[in-house]
C-alpha cells in the first residue's frame, strides 16, 4: 500500500462527503473515522462506499466488512489495494 493510495483515499472522504475547508494533511491516517476522529455517521459510510465502487472497482459487501474497513483511513487504503481490480 502506498503513501500516493492514503493520500486518494483522503481526497476520496473530502471529495464524496463534501467537507468544505479541509485538505489530505489535515486527516490522521491512523485515527477513527466514526465517533471520535472525523466523527463519520451510517449515511457517510454509504457515501463512502458508492465512492470507493465508483473511483476504485472495490465492494463493501456488507455492514461487517464494513465496520473493518472504515476503521481509518489506513484500513481503508489498505482494503483498497488488496481488492482492487
Amino acid at each position: 500500500m502506498s503513501e500516493e493510495l492514503i493520500v486518494q483515499v483522503k481526497q476520496l472522504i473530502i471529495d464524496s462527503l463534501r467537507i468544505e475547508g479541509m485538505s489530505p494533511d489535515d486527516i490522521d491516517t491512523d485515527a477513527p473515522l466514526f465517533v471520535e476522529g472525523l466523527g463519520l455517521d451510517s449515511i457517510d459510510a454509504l457515501q463512502l462506499v458508492v465512492a470507493m465502487e465508483k473511483d476504485f472497482g472495490v465492494i463493501v459487501p456488507d455492514a461487517e466488512t464494513g465496520s473493518v474497513v472504515f476503521q481509518s483511513v489506513r484500513s481503508i487504503a489498505q482494503y483498497i489495494a488488496d481488492n482492487r481490480k
